[in-house]
């Protein structure tokens, strides 16, 4: 079991090149050091999933554990802006979107990501700088 409570970690989908760079992403604005990466094909992402439940099946491009629960979707995508630096937390506010509404739009990025970004051979390797956010 993976302990959870001390940061926020982000699973993504480590072979997609617009999950990779939203990691990058976040890591260059995550200032106060709140969060901690896995891939999802990667030991510690699998041992997340299994210890969630969560089920891949739906939700393949990114979940966040906050708090020991699990977001999908919009929902965590918009949780993790919340905890940005810059205006990006303003985002949160999507959330009184209703759900269904907001992860239409997730959905129909996250269906279309390979063929837009593309994707990767195998999960990204963290320089050692960055090695530190990964589990």
């Amino acid at each position: 079991m993976i302990n959870t409570e001390n940061k926020k970690i982000i699973l993504f989908d480590g072979v997609c090149n617009l999950c990779n760079s939203s990691v990058t992403f976040v890591i260059k604005r995550d200032a106060k050091d709140v969060f901690r990466f896995a891939a999802l094909q990667e030991e510690p992402g699998q041992k997340l999933i299994n210890q969630y439940g969560i089920d891949i099946n739906k939700t393949d491009s990114i979940i966040l554990i906050e708090n020991n629960k699990a977001f999908t979707k919009s929902t965590a995508a918009l949780r993790i802006a919340r905890h940005l630096g810059g205006a990006y937390p303003l985002l949160y506010g999507f959330m009184i979107i209703p759900v269904f509404i907001r992860n239409w739009v997730y959905d129909y990025v996250a269906k279309n990501r390979y063929k837009w970004y593309g994707k990767k051979e195998s999960c990204m390797i963290p320089t050692p700088e960055l090695k530190s956010k990964f589990l």
